[in-house]
């Protein structure tokens, strides 16, 4: 009976496999010929893209795809060169100018302005700000700023030109030809004469001339001079030369402080109460102004000083 059981099972068994290998699918088998055709396929692909041109390579990455880039221009990399030096110590600007020219005595003398200031200097003879008059020429006079040793020449400008003859050093012999100027002790020349000619009265607001006259036996060929008025009472409108400079060179300068330079020449010539030159003037509030001469020099047909007597001093009085 337990034999024939496990012959039963043992039947069963072969039957369930029989059946089983009749439902599952063949296995397909290896085609041999598939390797042959895929390198045919390759060859003629080959074939179709070998006449396209060749490209370069991309080349390797040169930094991250994606990672964080700034948009700020460069700045270049200045790198640091030798200290530079320290510039060379110069000498304050200048503030003296030619204004014309003497000589005194046989001693040639220049004639410096500087601001409202006029000075008549000569060779070696000191200045404010420690400048030094080295020498007197022609073309111009040299200063020395003594500080630096500093050497500047101060050119001489074609309204006050300057003479050879008159230039020449101290004890140096008159050029031949040119007799000195006769003095008023020899001679019997008489000193040069000037006045002032103006109103009396003056409205305010109300413009008004004042002309300075000339009286000289000798020819009168230059004259820098300086004006001082009262700046509170008196405005300076226009300087202009009077008839005896009218064909010479003429120039001027108003300070607001109340002071006037002027520099005139001309061809040179004897005046009998000539007009020597005319100020404008505009009153500005009632008061007693005054208008005086506070330097002048006047220069002969050689260079040499002409002797003058100063005039008073112009009066007027300035009312409402």
């Amino acid at each position: 009976m337990r034999k024939k059981r496990i012959l039963g099972l043992l039947v069963v068994a072969g039957a369930v496999v029989a059946v089983a290998g009749l439902l599952l699918p063949e296995r397909p088998q290896p085609d041999s010929a598939q390797p042959a055709r895929t390198e045919a396929r390759s060859a003629s692909s080959d074939g179709r893209f070998a006449a396209l041109p060749s490209r370069d390579a991309i080349g390797k990455p040169r930094g991250e795809l994606f990672g964080f880039r700034s948009w700020a221009p460069s700045r270049p990399v200045v790198k640091a060169g030798p200290a530079a030096a320290p510039a060379a110590p110069v000498p304050p600007p200048m503030p003296y100018r030619i204004a014309g020219q003497v000589v005194h005595d046989g001693t040639a003398r220049v004639v410096l302005a500087r601001d409202d200031r006029v000075l008549t200097v000569r060779e070696g003879e000191m200045l404010d700000d420690n400048y030094r008059v080295e020498s007197i020429k022609a073309d111009g006079v040299t200063l020395v700023y003594l500080p630096l040793g500093a050497r500047e020449q101060l050119p001489v400008t074609a309204a006050l030109k300057l003479d050879t003859p008159a230039v020449a050093s101290a004890g140096a012999a008159p050029a031949p030809g040119r007799a000195p100027e006769p003095s008023s002790a020899a001679g019997g020349s008489r000193p040069a004469q000037l006045r002032w000619e103006g109103p009396e009265r003056v409205q305010a607001g109300n413009n008004f001339n004042v002309a300075l006259k000339l009286t000289s036996d000798q020819p009168v060929r230059a004259s820098p001079l300086q004006l001082s008025f009262d700046a509170k009472l008196l405005e300076a409108v226009a300087v202009r030369p009077g008839g005896f400079f009218s064909d010479g060179n003429f120039t001027y300068r108003v300070n607001p402080g109340g002071s006037i330079f002027v520099g005139a020449s001309g061809t040179g010539g004897a005046a009998a109460d000539a007009e020597f030159l005319i100020v404008t003037f505009r009153p500005i509030r009632s008061g007693a102004a005054e208008l005086k001469l506070s330097s002048l020099v006047l220069q002969g047909a050689s260079g040499r000083a002409i002797a003058h007597e100063a005039p008073a001093a112009f009066r007027t009085a300035i009312i409402q």
